[in-house]
């Protein structure tokens, strides 16, 4: 059953890099009652991410950047380590994640396949995840990696089960990173 909601209130609170928005809305409850509610919602538009494995390495391709969102919230060098992923724009998202992997990781996909969607953070951020896996060879690698010019990202090739560990000793804290190593390991794709 959908939610009974009217909108009250929608006020823009910033619109530098995504668009902060404050919503007063009214909610009817399941008895008939209604409540108001005040919330603010960050719309950053959607995103795509992959997880490049290679079956006979038993390996996956993570990358490692600063995230100024962790650095303000304790992850003392604001280093992240994490699934390639960027956001649609006006992609869609198969050909977004195509060019992200190849613009991160230096690899050029062939056969992607996709997994599932995913809200990441849904009582505040409107951000729908479409997540995605391709196997990869070093002869798919065309260039190093790296980002874009205002990126600096580190590529690495880490065994699957130094990944896993990583989860457990917290080394790995990125959320779409460790749905997608579950994922893995539930779809049998690694070992």
């Amino acid at each position: 059953m959908a939610a009974k909601i009217k909108i009250l209130k929608n006020k823009i609170l910033s619109d530098n890099w995504f668009v902060l928005r404050n919503y007063t809305y009214e909610l009817e409850k399941k008895d008939g009652s209604k409540v108001q509610h005040k919330r603010e919602v960050y719309d950053r538009g959607n995103g795509a991410t992959i997880l490049l494995y290679n079956r006979a390495k038993n390996s996956v391709v993570l990358i490692r950047q600063f995230r100024m969102a962790t650095y303000v919230n304790n992850n003392q060098d604001g280093m992240l380590l994490e699934a390639c992923a960027g956001l649609l724009d006006d992609d869609s998202p198969e050909d977004c994640i195509r060019k992200e992997a190849v613009e991160e990781t230096g690899y050029v996909v062939g056969e992607v396949q996709k997994l599932f969607e995913a809200y990441m953070s849904p009582g505040g951020v409107t951000e729908l995840i479409h997540f995605f896996a391709a196997e990869y060879d070093d002869a798919q690698r065309s260039h190093a990696g790296g980002g874009v010019e205002d990126e600096d990202i580190d590529v690495l090739e880490i065994p699957y089960p130094e990944a896993l560990e990583m989860i457990r000793d917290g080394r790995i804290k990125d959320g779409k990173t460790i749905m997608l190593l579950q994922h893995a390991r539930l779809a049998g794709l690694l070992a």
